[in-house]
């Protein structure tokens, strides 16, 4: 575990597609994709916290920070990463690493490796690979460039890569097969897709369960 890095599950999003509500708290073989990512990230990373807007109570099971968005009209995940960085930056640590709270799978050396291969380039921010794709979202970043971070949200920016490239950032791969560990649910398809792929790859003697 990184005693200088934070871990922020980004559950700040409106579910369009699922019709509303947490997207996280949709259960993935009898488990909410909270407590999934949660338990993914409990053993690499503290403290924690949800980024979430509206009443917190609704995380009140969980017993961890409520993050809301510091700025107002749900910028997008941006608008998440800047509270976390501002949490960790109060409790006083450099790091904190983000992930989405509809990401079940997250592998259980996500934040060793992010700091691999930040430490090796010599840059503040660190994203995942994946499958020939970059995730975003499931980064670290260095809390010092929060208020960088701030005056572009200000500006209008959105886009997390267009952001992360102004600053220099590290990608760390991971192999996608037998389970993409940064598949994300987005639809009610993608979370039967992602309970599917659970039962297979529990179901291989030489994988546990995520």
């Amino acid at each position: 575990m990184r005693a200088d890095t934070a871990a922020v599950v980004l559950a700040g999003g409106l579910a369009r597609r699922m019709g509303g509500g947490d997207k996280p708290l949709r259960e993935v073989a009898g488990r909410t994709m909270l407590d999934r990512v949660l338990g993914a990230l409990r053993p690499q990373a503290a403290p924690l916290a949800i980024n979430a807007n509206g009443d917190p109570a609704r995380f009140a099971a969980w017993g961890l920070p409520v993050l809301p968005d510091p700025m107002e009209g749900f910028p997008g995940p941006l608008a998440g990463i800047l509270a976390a960085m501002d949490w960790a930056a109060g409790l006083g640590l450099r790091w904190v690493v983000t992930a989405p709270g509809d990401s079940p799978f997250l592998p259980a050396d996500y934040i060793a490796r992010l700091h691999a291969v930040r430490q090796e380039a010599g840059v503040p921010l660190a994203c995942a690979e994946s499958g020939g794709h970059t995730h975003p979202p499931c980064a670290l970043w260095e809390t010092g460039l929060r208020d960088a971070l701030r005056d572009a949200l200000a500006g209008g920016e959105r886009k997390i890569d267009r952001w992360t490239a102004r600053h220099g950032v590290a990608h760390a791969q991971w192999p996608s097969l037998p389970l993409d560990p940064f598949f994300n649910a987005n639809t009610w398809e993608e979370l039967a897709e992602a309970e599917a792929l659970l039962h297979k790859a529990t179901a291989s003697p030489s994988r546990s369960q995520p």
